[in-house]
């Protein structure tokens, strides 16, 4: 076999390959006339909005609405928690105490 004999063989296995592929590819191995294809995007195509009815709308809204009712009511429930005047001035002395001790240690 000669140099040339071997390449024509390598030439034509090339052909049948892509062939099979463009065949696997469902691409047509004839060049298309005309524009060239456009580059093929892998990027997943962007989605569409979504849109919703009045109605859909309107029914979450009024949950939503009656959610927040719901929490205003439970907080509104709690009793107001305050601290006596004698506790007040307990934490207050206890306090001035703490910063006497760190102004004595400086």
């Amino acid at each position: 076999m000669n140099f040339q004999q071997i390449v024509a063989e390598l030439k034509a296995e090339r052909d049948k390959l892509d062939t099979a592929i463009a065949a696997l590819n469902g691409i047509s191995p004839q060049p298309r006339r005309g524009r060239p294809p456009k580059a093929v995007q892998t990027s997943v195509r962007p989605k569409r909005r979504r849109r919703m009815s009045a109605a859909g709308r309107a029914r979450i809204a009024a949950a939503q609405r009656a959610r927040w009712a719901k929490a205003k009511q439970s907080q509104a429930s709690k009793p107001v928690r305050r601290m006596s005047r004698a506790a007040r001035k307990k934490i207050a002395a206890a306090q001035r105490a703490r910063w006497a001790k760190v102004r004595a240690q400086q």
